[in-house]
């Protein structure tokens, strides 16, 4: 039977070298194992998953980067080797096993060793990667060592996406929502798997429902690897009781297996019903009836559609969402990371988060390309809450420039990243659709530079993932980038023309007349990405401080202009009041009462036009780092802002539609 180890249990240590100090020394000093002369950090423990600044931290070797602007005190931290070591335990280790590491996520390339012996190298922190162990193991006293090069220099939020060509998440570089932390470590699971005479391997796992009979519809199929397996016994339950069992032979299930006609309950996104969820098992068993390998999947059955927009120009994309036969208006937000170094989350900081979210009442989260592929405690927390997701694939804009890569290998490297993404991922009833990026595009008379019109699916890149998906998640929707259409932003000069269908931005930065003005004549069939800044609470604001001043919030203050001037509200506010705030504490009250108001008048402009307008998804839900004023309803503290209970009342009130 196989067996699968967590690694995380081990005693982990982590080491910092000059980089190639640490082979030098292997292949012509002290040898594996010596102690070496030359470590720049000496051994600290290492949590993993994790980052290297987090144990660093942790240990002391780092400040603490959310204070003041002490993150540009860890940035030396990139331009050392980072090893990972520990001991496999001689338990683990059968004699007629073949022995595999998996890891579902190193940030961002490097090599893996076992004894002092390199076993392959790695690149890619979107992709899950794998390593034969069994020819380096020894009988006993086995040391897996895990080591990271220098990262690359610069891939943040400006610069020209179609020279950004090394697949690691971007946001880390600095965006005008964190500061430049470029994570490295073991940021998700890594496992040792030993396997005897058989395997399941890439399970195709995706359910739907028919509505016309009311029964779920389940696709199965694997691959069968090894020489043991004769059949698949495939079972479907709810909370132990069982709905269906059968048996098939490998060939039969390596083919595909389909049950069409199951007596399951419907799962509902967030406040339109329940969140039923089944498990699925799949058991591989050899001519005796012996278990070789079980691969588990938990699923929910539920049907989309998507139909065009009331009064929508004949060839705009469709953009209301029925999900069950249900019209059902999309509302929620951009989920940012938790925190810069997400190696370093939990489960249970995601559902303390979550449930935050599934209160206030949104649908849908949106998981923007800057960002990575969300971990599968987040997605398994969404399955259960009825919180949907949109997750795009890693490929962003630039600023300067946004036009994707057109080189073969850049396409290649991405349609490598989107297989894995889907493959680990499709089963999840959460998951709504695949985007190929985030704002892509070129200018309005169709060059490759400039901004305007978002790129479709004549670019090749874009093209090819929305084939990927066609091939290997047909059931959901391929969006090629986001915003999507003939423009990227809707200009009030052109309402009423058609050709606003998923655009980004909006009018929350000018005053409130202007504002009710622009929404009110508004005719964007869907907003991915609409916003208004406002102050984080004071507490917040004095606690990560440091020794920058705290006030007045102005752009001659370097506290608040740490990552971008863009969400400062100063002279906007004096404008409204006709003063300058007496002190933060007045400040921060101006700011907050402002966003709450900008932001639940535009989620409501948007909500009272269902279904001419499919949904609006706030940029952004929280905070990554701890910032004076952002665009969010979360601070980095977990604290809702008054925002988040002003677009609450939205969120919760039903939309209207029309006869």
């Amino acid at each position: 039977m196989k067996r699968t180890y967590d690694l995380a249990e081990l005693p982990w240590v982590l080491e910092g070298y000059t980089p190639y100090v640490w082979l030098h020394e292997w292949k012509h000093g002290a040898g594996f194992g010596a102690s070496t002369r030359c470590i720049d950090v000496r051994a600290v423990p290492a949590q993993v998953p994790g980052s290297v600044q987090g144990a660093l931290r942790a240990a002391g070797v780092i400040p603490d980067w959310n204070i003041g602007v002490q993150a540009r005190d860890g940035e030396w931290v990139e331009h050392r080797h980072w090893m990972y070591r520990a001991p496999l335990p001689d338990a683990w280790l059968d004699p007629q096993a073949h022995f595999r590491l998996e890891c579902q996520g190193l940030d961002y390339t490097g090599w893996v060793f076992v004894n002092g012996k390199e076993v392959g190298a790695f690149k890619g922190t979107h992709l899950a990667h794998e390593f034969d162990l069994t020819p380096h193991l020894r009988a006993a006293g086995n040391e897996l060592e895990i080591i990271f090069d220098l990262s690359p220099r610069w891939l943040g939020q400006f610069g020209y996406t179609s020279q950004m060509k090394e697949w690691k998440t971007r946001f880390n570089y600095t965006w005008d929502w964190s500061p430049r932390l470029v994570q490295i470590g073991i940021w998700d699971s890594i496992a040792l798997v030993a396997v005897r005479h058989g395997e399941l391997r890439r399970l195709r796992c995706v359910t739907d429902a028919d509505l016309a009979s009311g029964r779920g519809v389940l696709e199965l199929a694997a691959e069968i690897q090894g020489d043991g397996g004769r059949r698949v016994q495939v079972a479907l339950e709810r909370d132990g009781a069982l709905v269906r069992r059968a048996e098939y032979s490998v060939a039969e299930f390596a083919a595909g297996v389909v049950w069409s006609d199951l007596p399951v309950q419907l799962w509902w996104p967030n406040l339109a019903g329940e969140q039923p969820l089944y498990d699925v098992t799949c058991v591989l068993l050899d001519a005796a009836g012996h278990e070789l390998d079980r691969q588990q999947r938990r699923v929910g059955f539920k049907h989309v559609e998507w139909v065009p927009c009331e009064g929508a120009p004949a060839a705009a994309d469709p953009w209301v969402c029925v999900v069950n036969g249900r019209p059902l208006f999309l509302q929620g937000v951009n989920f940012a990371p938790l925190c810069a170094n997400y190696a370093d989350l939990t489960r249970a900081d995601y559902e303390r988060r979550l449930l935050q979210y599934r209160d206030l009442g949104l649908n849908l989260f949106r998981i923007n390309a800057c960002q990575f592929l969300e971990r599968q405690w987040f997605y398994d927390l969404c399955d259960e809450l009825g919180l949907l997701v949109w997750q795009e694939f890693p490929l962003t804009s630039s600023g300067l420039e946004n036009w994707p890569p057109e080189d073969e290998t850049s396409i290649a490297g991405m349609v490598a990243i989107a297989t894995s993404f889907i493959e680990r991922r499709r089963h999840h009833v959460s998951l709504l659709l695949w985007c190929g990026s985030n704002e892509q595009m070129g200018d309005l008379q169709g060059n490759k530079t400039g901004m305007g019109k978002p790129c479709d699916l004549s670019h090749p890149m874009l093209r090819r993932l929305g084939e990927v998906v066609q091939e290997m998640d047909p059931r959901r929707r391929y969006l090629p980038t986001s915003p999507y259409g003939p423009r990227a932003n809707a200009n009030p000069a052109e309402f009423g023309k058609g050709l606003h269908w998923a655009v980004h931005g909006g009018a929350a930065l000018g005053t409130l007349a202007s504002a009710e003005a622009y929404w009110a004549n508004d005719d964007a069939l869907f907003r991915p990405e609409v916003y208004c800044s406002g102050a984080s609470s004071v507490a917040l604001i004095e606690k990560y401080a440091g020794t920058l001043p705290t006030f007045p919030a102005t752009i001659d203050n370097p506290y608040w202009t740490r990552l971008t001037v863009w969400w400062l509200d100063w002279g906007k506010l004096v404008a409204i009041h006709g003063r300058e705030p007496a002190n933060l504490a007045e400040y921060v009250e101006w700011s907050q009462a402002q966003q709450a108001l900008m932001m639940s008048r535009e989620m409501q402009a948007c909500k009272a036009r269902f279904p001419r307008c499919g949904g609006v998804l706030m940029w952004s839900g929280h905070d990554t780092f701890p910032l004076t004023i952002n665009t969010s309803l979360i601070d980095f503290d977990g604290n809702l802002k008054p925002v988040a209970t002003a677009v609450a009342r939205v969120w919760r009130a039903e939309a209207t539609q029309k006869e």
